[in-house]
């Protein structure tokens, strides 16, 4: 399995519905733990353009060290 992109940083922007620390929506953060590798991987490939949307509107709130998790 994929290592969690959680951050502990939780905090849903409700205009994107993503998380401000790991960039994931609640269907994301909920169906993790159960979701198959494949499932995973896909949803890790959706958070780097999520990142640079939250970076962008200033919302991202993970430590830049942090950034780079997939």
């Amino acid at each position: 399995m994929a290592q969690s992109p959680c951050t502990q940083v939780c905090q849903l922007d409700p205009a994107s519905g993503w998380c401000r620390g790991c960039a994931r929506d609640v269907d994301d953060i909920t169906a993790w733990s159960r979701a198959s590798e494949a499932q995973q991987q896909a949803i890790l490939a959706r958070l780097p353009a999520r990142r640079r949307q939250l970076q962008q509107a200033g919302l991202w709130l993970t430590a830049p060290d942090r950034d780079e998790r997939a």
